[in-house]
């Protein structure tokens, strides 16, 4: 019954989601209806993080995609390593949702030891990267999921509020909620069956920035086609002189915060033609610091026209985009082979 309640109480929470309508799951059609049965039965409920991108129906498609194959799969890595990767990437990247979330799967693991994967993956938020500390045939799932996380972290940074417990749960009841949570969390510690995610999505050719993931033939085919279908989402919702700033910004860019203020966003922003700033504004500052993003932020994006698609794609794109570069030093980092 507990449990029960508190899957309840994280589906209320999709009500608290900011900025964007999620589709309902009683409403839900085609892709968006395909991807939330297989979230439900994977993961044990529509989780929000993923479900917040319905408005795009290939973009929610590409974020289950990157998370079900690495974090739910059944791999070489167990899962109490890879909730240590989403653990400590949250941590690194100020999301307190996703730490929450993942810190309490975690801590309902039995006899897990995650310090050192956890202390790796906070590091990996800046350049320059180490090994993760495993087996080179592991290396693809744990890379895998500190990339997706990097990922998912920006988006949840910008539509999700901090906790994973609706508003109306009081601090008193959240200990407790937090211990039944990550024992609902951890049910299928063996995870789902490899793959079944991929055929989602179409089918591409891997880009040259995947070599961490091609040892892992459904993990490289995986980031693949949510590379592809992300991008393809930011060709369509994000002017291409933004999308040219913020791979500039990121070719150089080592990982450091960029600074308290948000000062640092207004001169690059200030060579985009106007009517792209408010785009430029919104999608530099998840790229490289999302825990900045702000209702007024948001607001005036919203307010050029963009509807709830053209938001996600756009959130969608830029949160890719930084961890496409954290990626490529992660890759030039992985354990020597046996």
């Amino acid at each position: 019954m507990i449990p029960a309640l508190v899957r309840f109480a994280v589906r209320r929470s999709l009500n608290d989601t900011r900025h964007i309508r999620v589709v309902k799951r009683r409403h839900a059609t085609g892709l968006v209806a395909d991807v939330y049965r297989q979230i439900e039965r994977d993961f044990g409920m529509l989780a929000p993080p993923t479900a917040l991108h319905s408005a795009s129906p290939s973009v929610l498609a590409a974020s289950w995609t990157i998370l079900r194959e690495t974090l739910l799969a059944q791999g070489v890595a167990d899962r109490a390593s890879k909730e240590a990767v989403a653990t400590g990437v949250s941590e690194a990247n100020s999301c307190p949702y996703c730490a929450d979330v993942h810190g309490m799967t975690l801590a309902a693991i039995p006899g897990s030891d995650p310090d050192v994967l956890t202390s790796w993956a906070r590091s990996s938020a800046t350049a320059p990267a180490t090994a993760p500390p495993c087996s080179p045939a592991q290396a693809p799932e744990l890379i895998g999921t500190a990339v997706a996380f990097h990922y998912y972290n920006r988006v949840v940074n910008v539509f999700m509020r901090e906790s994973p417990f609706p508003a109306h749960v009081p601090e008193s009841a959240k200990p407790k909620a937090r211990k039944v949570l990550g024992g609902v969390l951890r049910a299928s510690i063996a995870g789902p069956r490899p793959g079944d995610s991929v055929v989602l999505l179409p089918a591409v050719s891997p880009p040259h920035d995947l070599s961490w993931a091609t040892p892992n033939r459904t993990v490289a085919d995986a980031f693949a086609r949510a590379y592809a279908t992300i991008e393809a989402a930011g060709a369509r919702s994000v002017p291409a002189g933004v999308r040219s700033l913020v791979r500039g910004r990121l070719s150089g860019w080592d990982g450091r915060p960029p600074g308290l203020s948000r000062s640092w966003v207004d001169a690059p922003v200030a060579t985009l033609p106007v009517e792209d700033q408010a785009a430029g504004r919104l999608a530099l500052t998840i790229a490289l610091a999302s825990y900045q993003v702000d209702e007024a932020m948001v607001a005036e994006f919203q307010s050029t026209g963009a509807d709830d698609a053209t938001l996600v794609e756009l959130a969608s794109w830029a949160s890719l985009a930084a961890a496409r570069r954290i990626a490529t030093w992660l890759a030039n980092a992985q354990p020597a082979a046996a």
